[in-house]
């Protein structure tokens, strides 16, 4: 079976640890500063110290984040199941601070909280009064085109189970 894998992009692990790296060092500067409130400084340091080994963590996390084959689509942090095309209703786009999530539509009868208890259940519901769904694929890690690719989801959720697999060769030439 042929696989579309998304991977992580190492660029924004890299970025987020500059960005770490930047505001631990502030925060060590406004150590040795008397003026500066300590306490500033030590919460700067810790916040931002801790930022710095999820960016490693991201950094060597070589696992595909995102799999399209011709059953379906996985995202290893919404669903830990394929979704298949065939319970995807349609797909839109959303954005959070210039971060893209494609949104996936499925019947109620599919959606994740129906089997899950009342706090589930009320996060998702405000979830979707925030303009999203149940079911998002996330961006943020991935260096891919967000337009193309939820294009792509919608294309593959209409085809006929035959021609999917050829429509996944040529999106890994693509994409």
């Amino acid at each position: 079976m042929v696989e579309l894998n998304l991977y992580k992009s190492r660029w924004v692990s890299i970025k987020l640890m500059l960005g770490c790296l930047l505001f631990v060092g502030i925060g060590y500067f406004m150590l040795g500063q008397p003026d500066a409130p300590q306490w500033v400084a030590w919460l700067s340091i810790a916040f931002f110290g801790l930022g710095f080994p999820v960016g490693v963590y991201q950094l060597l996390d070589r696992r595909p984040q995102i799999i399209i084959n011709e059953l379906g689509i996985f995202d290893r942090t919404t669903h830990h199941e394929f979704i298949n095309w065939e319970i995807i209703q349609d797909v839109y786009l959303a954005q959070v601070h210039k971060q893209r999530i494609i949104c996936l539509i499925v019947d109620e009868e599919f959606e994740p909280s129906r089997k899950k208890g009342k706090i589930k259940q009320g996060i998702a519901t405000f979830s979707k009064q925030l303009g999203f769904q149940e079911l998002n694929l996330t961006l943020t890690y991935l260096d891919v085109d967000a337009e193309r690719l939820a294009e792509f989801v919608l294309a593959m959720r209409s085809a006929e189970r035959p021609n999917r697999e050829a429509m996944v060769q040529k999106a890994i030439a693509n994409l």
